[in-house]
């Protein structure tokens, strides 16, 4: 049953953090392929701090750094802060939109210049351009790196088991402390990744064949 709890946890903890991240991601990446390089500052920044510091840090800043201040201890956001299932969700929201801001940012660039040329020539405007042609392109060329990053993510949110949160992880390190069994606690909180691991990449794979479907020899 312990087991069963974490893995409930993880699954929680890894679907809202991508879900999340991906929501603060888009327009980050947006931003970081402007024209203007004093708006690609913040966004360039927030992908550089995010990918070049470790997870682990970044979520003992957010758990143990945030209630050093009195007026975060004295506001409502102390509700959130003081939790610490809330403060490795906001970590890993966090860090994975700098990761996934990076992919998107790299896809976008990656349009052909032929497509714009034709959205232009027929006459759409930038939203309806990025709307009916740069966003659905992007899409479908990052699944391939985003679903890598989806798995890092599940691997990363070993850490929720640090700052005392019962997944599975932390349900293996109970389970070892109480019976001082290594191998077997662990060994199994390894399984139930592994098989997350597997979904994970049954799920995207599914989607890369039904958005790359138009690239797939057809029969006449």
């Amino acid at each position: 049953p312990l087991y069963i709890e974490g893995l409930w946890v993880t699954i929680q903890l890894v679907f809202l953090s991508l879900m999340l991240g991906f929501i603060i991601a888009l327009p980050i990446a947006l931003l970081a392929t402007s024209s203007y390089p004093w708006i690609r500052l913040f966004p360039k920044a927030y992908i550089y701090f995010f990918r070049g510091t470790p997870l682990l840090v970044q979520m003992f800043l957010i758990y143990h750094g945030m209630g050093q201040f009195e007026f975060v201890r004295e506001s409502v956001v102390w509700i959130v802060f003081k939790e610490a299932y809330w403060c490795a969700l906001i970590a890993f929201a966090l860090n994975t939109a700098g990761y996934t801001a990076e992919i998107l940012r790299g896809t976008i660039e990656q349009t052909p210049f032929g497509e714009i040329e034709a959205a232009h020539a027929s006459g759409m405007s930038k939203s309806i351009l990025y709307r009916r042609i740069i966003l659905p392109g992007t899409f479908r060329r990052a699944l391939p790196a985003y679903g890598n990053e989806a798995i890092f993510m599940l691997h990363g949110s070993a850490l929720a088991g640090v700052v005392t949160i019962v997944d599975l992880f932390g349900a293996a390190k109970i389970v070892n402390s109480r019976h001082f069994v290594p191998f077997e606690s662990f060994i199994t909180a390894g399984f139930f990744y592994l098989c997350l691991t597997f979904i994970i990449i049954y799920f995207f794979k599914k989607l890369e064949f039904h958005w790359n479907a138009h690239l797939r020899h057809r029969k006449v």
